[in-house]
């Protein structure tokens, strides 16, 4: 008997001890999706406990108010809404939501969601491995121009939460601008496009503006030369 209690005591003192030691150590659950706020936002019941907010990991839908923001709501839904998913948990973040890989019947829903162009790469906290395989698909998504990459203007959410929500462009919004309107008009609209091989950024109007390595975006040139990008000689950004 004393053995007995001798191994549950050593078991759980292990458990306790790894989460004191490595906090950051993900783990799973599961649960039934009962609502989806938007692309990569849903709201999971585990089998017993409270309902749970779940950011997605690693990825960052267009806004609902947003074009195609509605399209990325409707397409996580298609995939999950009221449907058992595996949650694996990666972080929480600053409104407490709680960060993870969601997964249905052995598929990656965040990763579904960028292969078929409803999501960037949210470079700035995807740090995984699987980051980098996630943004070849996310380069194919827009060469093919699935989902939201079918219009060339889309910005990032990101730019458009930093302006308030105010930021929102067509392809009219730029003709008969050049020289300094132009620049000013792409600095507002965050559609500055590099080159991933070349590592030549490129303005709205510009040739190579829609190249087939030019999947990079970013909303201002400073960002552009950040990132370790130079400007394009033909258009001069």
């Amino acid at each position: 008997m004393l053995k007995i209690i001798e191994k549950i005591h050593t078991k759980w003192l292990t458990i306790v001890l790894s989460f004191i030691l490595f906090p950051a150590l993900s783990y799973a659950w599961s649960g039934k999706v009962v609502n989806v706020a938007d692309g990569d936002t849903i709201t999971v019941r585990p089998e017993n406990g409270p309902q749970i907010k779940v950011r997605l990991y690693g990825i960052d839908c267009p806004e609902k108010a947003q074009p195609y923001g509605q399209k990325a709501r409707d397409f996580t839904a298609s995939m999950v809404a009221g449907k058992f998913v595996d949650v694996e948990v990666k972080a929480t973040d600053r409104y407490k939501r709680t960060v993870g890989l969601v997964s249905i019947n052995g598929v990656n829903l965040n990763e579904s969601i960028v292969k078929n162009g409803y999501a960037w790469v949210y470079r700035q906290y995807c740090k995984e491995s699987f980051c980098m395989d996630w943004s070849k698909l996310e380069s194919v998504a827009r060469q093919q121009n699935n989902g939201m990459w079918a219009d060339p203007h889309i910005i990032p959410p990101w730019d458009w939460r930093h302006s308030g929500g105010k930021k929102q462009v067509s392809g009219a919004s730029y003709s008969g601008k050049t020289g300094n309107d132009q620049t000013q008009q792409n600095d507002a609209a965050g559609v500055y496009h590099g080159n991933v091989n070349s590592h030549k950024f490129h303005r709205l109007g510009c040739k190579h503006y829609n190249c087939k390595n030019c999947t990079a975006t970013f909303g201002s040139k400073e960002d552009a030369v950040a990132a370790g990008y130079s400007p394009c000689g033909i258009c001069r950004p």
